[in-house]
């Protein structure tokens, strides 16, 4: 069985795109106990669970998620803090269930997530950013959003970006890519009638807008948008272009500087030569040991 991919809410798993994209799970359940014997089920089922979760997620969530795997004293779950927009996420995690049919190992398929998140280009068209607090915002803008009328075009990632509709367009990527988009109120066509062309997106889907959304941006008149690689060939080759290495902590594979399971740190080139007994003792970051939290 595929590794499990698991959200924090329903409205963050998207439709795959084809019959061989496995579904994504919720986690946390509503209570202690249903998360421990859902997750617990996945485990058995799957073999390992990757579960993403925004990096601004309630304090409960993360709570409940790490004591799940406290209480399970399990190594099989990767617990990931992910700094996209809801949708961003939602669009990471169909990419990673993509994957997971894969012959990529759990550790590199959750240290991918990092890699991938760079290449999702996640925003919003917002009627109002006076409350927006999570993308540089200048007194002038703040200003202009109490204008009737005024709508503004914003990127959080891979880089912030703001302007206003109408006056500027926004940055874009230079890689083929399928655009998500969920409306909010009031509905609005600036994001397939000149987003999209101006972006060169090869397709373009609409989906319901995540709950989170609307706190996350700080207002409920949005239209959220996020594009990314949809072709699970391209992501393939993205993923396994890059240098695998063995987690000196845990003994998974990864890709990248850091294990997505225990958040052991790639050691520098110098202290890989050195036996694992050694590069443990002298590491200056305390990795997770196996089966804690």
């Amino acid at each position: 069985m595929p590794t499990a991919i698991a959200v924090t809410s329903p409205d963050l798993v998207l439709p795959p795109h084809d019959r061989q994209t496995p579904p994504a799970v919720v986690q946390p359940l509503d209570t202690l106990e249903n998360s421990l014997t859902g997750m617990h089920a996945l485990i058995e089922q799957h073999g390992y669970v990757i579960a993403l979760y925004p990096s601004s997620a309630e304090g409960a969530v993360t709570r409940r998620l790490h004591t799940v795997r406290s209480v399970l004293e399990s190594d099989r779950i990767a617990l990931l803090g992910i700094d996209l927009p809801p949708l961003g996420i939602a669009l990471l995690a169909q990419q990673l269930r993509q994957l997971s049919v894969c012959d990529f190992s759990p550790g590199v398929l959750a240290s991918a997530a990092r890699l991938l998140a760079h290449y999702i280009y996640a925003g919003a068209l917002l009627g109002s950013v006076a409350k927006l607090d999570r993308v540089p915002v200048s007194l002038k803008s703040h200003a202009k959003s109490w204008v009737p009328g005024a709508q503004f075009a914003v990127l959080a990632n891979p880089r912030p970006e703001l302007i206003r509709v109408g006056q500027e367009e926004l940055p874009g990527p230079e890689f083929g890519t399928r655009l998500l988009w969920a409306a909010g109120q009031p509905p609005s066509d600036w994001v397939t009638e000149t987003l999209a062309p101006g972006w060169r997106v090869q397709g373009v889907a609409t989906v319901p807008l995540p709950e989170e959304s609307a706190r996350w941006w700080g207002t409920s008149r949005l239209v959220e948008f996020a594009a990314g690689l949809y072709d699970v060939s391209v992501l393939y080759q993205l993923v396994s272009s890059v240098r695998r290495e063995e987690c000196h902590w845990c003994g998974l594979e990864l890709i990248g500087d850091r294990c997505g399971f225990c958040a052991a740190p790639l050691p520098p080139p110098s202290a890989q030569e050195l036996p694992a007994t050694v590069v443990r003792a002298a590491s200056s970051v305390r990795a997770l040991p196996r089966g804690a939290t």
